[in-house]
């Protein structure tokens, strides 16, 4: 079984094809390297899910292939739930993690420690080139930090202390983030059903 996993961020490549290769190691997962190159459109949903399902879609026509996309981002309880869907470009520039974090915690330089809750939320989707597809949701809940800690993840993990846990999700091993993180949420619901589909 082939699929493509219809994501350029390479963080999220790494990340999903560790934990496809855990749930169904008898898959193949492509990058968007190893197949026949297509321009991505805009993201342009209002929601996670939304966009998901677009680039899935989009893949599926692009390849032929069955697909697996995420969206995903960070809620920021303080900023009305933003930056949301815009978490790759909130400092203007796609996929600047640096500045999307100094960002974020500029904006949250006054506020107070019990005031800092955020959520890291992945809507996950597959599609296929029967046109049947599925989205599924994880979230993780947790504190934004006043600095940087930890070397690993990507995006907005350094400052993210996940509940329940003394480490940011850049200090946590690849092991314990898929664990808890919301895309690991995501992926061990829509692995199995997308196994069962592709089965059948």
């Amino acid at each position: 079984m082939r699929v493509v996993l219809a994501t350029a961020n390479a963080g999220k490549v790494v990340e999903m094809r560790r934990l496809l290769a855990a749930q169904a190691p008898y898959v193949e997962v492509l990058g968007l390297a190893d197949v026949q190159a297509y321009e991505p459109g805009p993201e342009t949903g209002a929601t996670f899910a939304a966009n998901a399902l677009a680039k899935a879609l989009e893949a599926v026509e692009a390849t032929g292939l069955p697909a697996v996309a995420d969206d995903s981002g960070l809620t920021v309880d303080a900023l009305n739930g933003m930056p949301g869907v815009l978490s790759a470009r909130w400092a203007g520039r796609h996929g600047d993690d640096r500045a999307n974090l100094e960002l974020v915690l500029g904006q949250l330089a006054d506020v107070p420690d019990e005031r800092r809750g955020a959520g890291f939320v992945c809507a996950a989707a597959y599609a296929l080139p029967d046109g049947r597809s599925e989205v599924v949701h994880g979230e993780v809940r947790g504190t934004l930090l006043r600095a940087p800690r930890g070397t690993g993840g990507f995006g907005y993990d350094p400052i993210f202390l996940p509940e329940g846990m003394a480490l940011t999700s850049a200090e946590l091993s690849p092991h314990d983030k898929d664990r808890i993180s919301h895309r690991g949420q995501a992926l061990r619901l829509l692995v199995p059903r997308l196994v069962d589909v592709l089965r059948a």
